[in-house]
């Protein structure tokens, strides 16, 4: 396990690359035959399919900004957590606002990437932002 340091700077390089609107530079934090699962659904396995999950992100959401909200180790995991703001107006996207908090499960590889990573945030919370958005802030 890298060390804590270390493991702070992965988080921050992560949450800038998931800012960039290049799904590649989200996959390269994997192991190459590294996993993302979110809310429990199937893995993206590879670096292929993980660039696909964060393009389907970016996509739908340009403006996308995600924020580091904590980053801990408990046992061989590695909890991050996060916020995602943006609006969706990708392809047949609603207009509205999004702002949703979540974490990620880490697990690193030998190689000091994400080996696993497993993602849940509150879809149901989502899903009623998308249709009516979030406040605008003053």
């Amino acid at each position: 396990m890298p060390t804590t340091p270390q493991l702070r700077n992965l988080a921050e390089r992560y949450t800038a690359a998931w800012c960039s609107q290049d799904p590649a530079s989200v996959a390269a934090f994997y192991s190459p035959d590294g996993s993302l699962s979110v809310n429990d659904g199937p893995p993206a396995v590879g670096r292929g399919a993980i660039a696909g999950v964060a393009r389907g992100f970016m996509t739908d959401f340009p403006d996308m900004k995600v924020f580091m909200d904590g980053l801990s180790v408990q046992g061989d995991r590695v909890v991050y957590r996060w916020t995602l703001k943006g609006t969706n107006t990708g392809t047949g996207g609603t207009g509205k606002r999004v702002q949703i908090s979540g974490i990620e499960e880490w697990r690193i590889g030998a190689d000091e990437l994400i080996a696993e990573s497993r993602g849940h945030f509150d879809s149901a919370e989502y899903q009623r932002q998308l249709d009516r958005g979030v406040p605008e802030p003053r």
